[in-house]
């Protein structure tokens, strides 16, 4: 009798514990949450008043003129983020497929400790290698550069996210492909990858998100126009520098320009995440 009064106090002080613990993580998620949903709420309320047609149309008005628009530094924030992803997700990925599949231990250890020191190297000072290797080279600002600039800080997240991706996929899933008699890089291709292939999206995603948002490698590279960008060997505008230039002039139209724009960059990052993840749901179901 007193062993059995024990054991159902016992089960009642963990029931009173793993009650307390899930309101307190509760708890603690919503604190996290409220930095994130008081600054999207901040530059909802800001920008949203700017959100018209001229606002994608148009280009940005000189100082103390009503009016005008950032669809020029949208299209150059599109450009420049598309070519980076072109140049960084292949690389990314292949660079994960090989760490995770073909290297040996103490080349992956190598490989993991750069990943991690570059993911961890300022943008600003990705900027100046970027401005040092093709900027003075080639005598003028570009999106080329601004692109280069953007995917060598999206590969670490690319390669990291991969990597991760490919190791959560069970052995036994390797162990069968090989054991059909597929290749080695058959059964990687063909059964692992597309089997990792949501998370490996979700970095990708991540990485472009991160990109989009970066100032200081494109002050260093891209620089800034008030123009259309017509050329991948020109300055080229993004929203990310004019959202830089904008904020901190005394004009208030150009002002609520940086909030309109700021207001854009979000809701392209947060169209990319649903289109990727709509695309995948596609493939998969």
């Amino acid at each position: 009798m007193p062993a059995m009064y024990l054991t159902r106090k016992s089960a009642d002080a963990r029931s009173i514990l793993n009650s307390a613990m899930t309101v307190l993580s509760g708890a603690l998620v919503v604190v996290a949450l409220i930095p994130l949903l008081a600054v999207l709420s901040y530059v909802i309320v800001r920008g949203v008043s700017r959100l018209n047609l001229d606002l994608l149309t148009k280009l940005p008005p000189p100082p103390m003129v009503p009016g005008g628009g950032i669809a020029n530094a949208i299209v150059g924030t599109l450009i420049m983020v598309g070519l980076a992803s072109v140049i960084s997700v292949p690389i990314g990925v292949g660079a994960a497929i090989f760490l995770s599949e073909f290297s040996n231990p103490t080349t992956a250890r190598w490989i993991r400790f750069a990943t991690n020191v570059l993911n961890g190297v300022p943008s600003i000072i990705l900027g100046v290698f970027a401005y040092a290797a093709l900027v003075i080279t080639t005598g003028t600002f570009s999106a080329f550069a601004g692109a280069v600039a953007l995917s060598i800080l999206m590969l670490p997240t690319i390669i990291r996210t991969t990597d991760e991706a490919l190791k959560i996929v069970p052995q036994e899933i390797r162990w069968a492909a090989l054991g059909v008699g597929a290749a080695k890089y058959q059964a990687v291709m063909q059964i692992v990858v597309p089997a990792a292939l949501p998370t490996i999206i979700t970095g990708v995603t991540l990485a472009i998100a991160r990109a989009a948002g970066e100032t200081a490698p494109l002050i260093f590279t891209a620089l800034f126009t008030q123009f259309w960008p017509n050329s991948l060997s020109q300055p080229t505008p993004s929203l990310a520098v004019l959202v830089f230039n904008f904020a901190t002039v005394p004009f208030k139209n150009q002002q609520e320009l940086a909030w309109a724009a700021s207001l854009i960059l979000v809701l392209l990052v947060l169209t990319t995440s649903i289109v990727s993840r709509l695309a995948l749901r596609r493939k998969t179901y």
